[in-house]
């Protein structure tokens, strides 16, 4: 028996067939190479190497900033293949998830937070892109309009949703590699070899724990959104090896290649190394790919965080909506504050990525009911009290230099998620979704 209610899904359903408000069917799933294919293209990222090359230049190549690529990207790599094996699982969006854990009303903050900052990451990307290639070409009186008619042409993919991200990923992915290993030995060769870059003295002030924090967080964001894409995953397993690929490989490689550039020339920007190294023609084609594929997937995940906040099954008017408000974004200065941007993300997004974490394996058991047969509480004050501790942690750690703050901030939420809840429960206050049939 269908509802009017369930007619109007239908419809939807065929309009966007991403499925923005429900569990990804298993016919619509696909392979690892798909996955990390996207995944890759969400990595493959201009600004990480910005965020690499920030930290190249304030430590020595050896042992230093080693310990520390590796170090930053183990834990940004295994947190997201945690959160990709949920999304493959439930085959639910990061948005969707935070229902069960945070309630109806608390996933709004979710909404906000994980949706505001791809919007923020959009914007960033729109003025990377705009700036290349004012500098390049000598139109820098033009940033403006560029960063529009960027801005314009990277929400397309996004707009038509995961096929249109795979294609383009499948096209930019390999590009961007070459681009990275011909930068990375070019600036060996300039500098006279590796045994020359070890030897060059940092010039940067950048401690360990920020260096840490800013590695985190230059996915912090994106890799708590992992879900969005890895529902679409087969299973758990490739879920799991194609966001430990994109985020532990490929978000190091492109901070490792940024931060060689920088080393070899003492330039933190890497629009000025390619100008140095006399790349700019063949950078810009590569990068434009790149920087495309990456925002697609931001643009896509503001869509979902829209969809969900407005509880509308189409995604595509807050894709439409996102890129106008990145846009302003972009023109208004962002690029200007990437790494502060970056270092806000690494304290505030993991310990939400935390309590979901904590949630699904320790409280749901990783046996999550589907979200046609629950009712969802307004506000779930237990994963509230254990987010905002996870938080806390994770500021008090960057602060005192005691342990990595993200990772601090990921651990307690996670830790705290099931300790809390079960003091609700046992007060009285169970306020986790019900089944209809028991809430009715």
């Amino acid at each position: 028996m269908s509802s009017k209610k369930d007619e109007g899904l239908d419809v939807d359903l065929e309009f966007d067939r991403d499925y923005p408000l429900q569990h990804v069917p298993k016919e619509a799933r696909v392979s690892i190479i798909s996955i990390s294919a996207v995944l890759l293209g969400f990595t493959f990222f201009t600004p990480t190497m910005l965020a690499g090359a920030e930290i190249g230049v304030s430590f020595t190549l050896w042992p230093d900033f080693f310990y520390i690529l590796l170090g930053g990207s183990a834990i940004l790599g295994i947190y997201v293949a945690i959160l990709s094996v949920i999304g493959a699982r439930s085959g639910l969006t990061t948005v969707l998830l935070s229902k069960y854990t945070l309630g109806k009303a608390g996933a709004k903050w979710a909404d906000i937070l994980l949706g505001g900052t791809q919007i923020g990451w959009y914007g960033v990307t729109v003025a990377t892109m705009a700036h290349m290639f004012s500098q390049a070409l000598g139109w820098e009186s033009y940033v403006i309009p560029l960063m529009i008619l960027f801005s314009l042409m990277m929400g397309i993919t996004a707009y038509y949703g995961y096929k249109g991200m795979e294609i383009l990923s499948y096209v930019s992915v390999p590009l961007l590699l070459v681009l990275g290993i011909w930068v990375t030995l070019k600036a060996v060769g300039d500098a006279g070899g590796w045994s020359q870059i070890a030897g060059i003295e940092p010039t940067g002030t950048m401690t360990i724990a920020t260096a840490i924090t800013v590695i985190v967080g230059t996915f912090a964001s994106g890799g708590t959104q992992a879900p969005n894409w890895t529902r679409f995953a087969k299973n758990a397993k490739v879920a799991f090896w194609s966001a430990l690929i994109a985020f532990l490989i490929g978000n190091g490689l492109m901070l490792f290649f940024g931060a060689i550039g920088a080393i070899s020339y003492q330039i933190g920007d890497f629009v000025l190394i390619l100008y140095e190294m006399g790349l700019i023609f063949w950078g810009i084609v590569f990068l434009t790919l790149n920087l495309w594929t990456t925002n697609d997937n931001a643009a896509y995940a503001f869509g979902v965080a829209g969809s969900e906040m407005f509880n509308v099954n189409n995604k595509r008017p807050f894709v439409i909506g996102g890129v106008i408000i990145a846009t302003i974004l972009a023109i208004t200065g962002i690029y200007d504050f990437l790494i502060a941007y970056l270092s806000g993300l690494g304290l505030f997004i993991p310990p939400l990525g935390g309590i979901i974490i904590g949630d699904y394996f320790f409280v749901w058991k990783a046996k999550l009911p589907r979200m046609e047969t629950v009712k969802f509480p307004n506000v779930r004050w237990s994963a509230v009290v254990s987010y905002l501790l996870g938080v806390l942690a994770a500021y008090l750690g960057n602060k005192t230099g005691f342990g990595i703050g993200p990772l601090n901030g990921i651990i307690v939420a996670a830790v705290l998620m099931p300790i809390i809840s079960s003091i609700f429960k046992k007060a009285g206050i169970d306020q986790m979704p019900k089944k209809i049939e028991e809430s009715a």
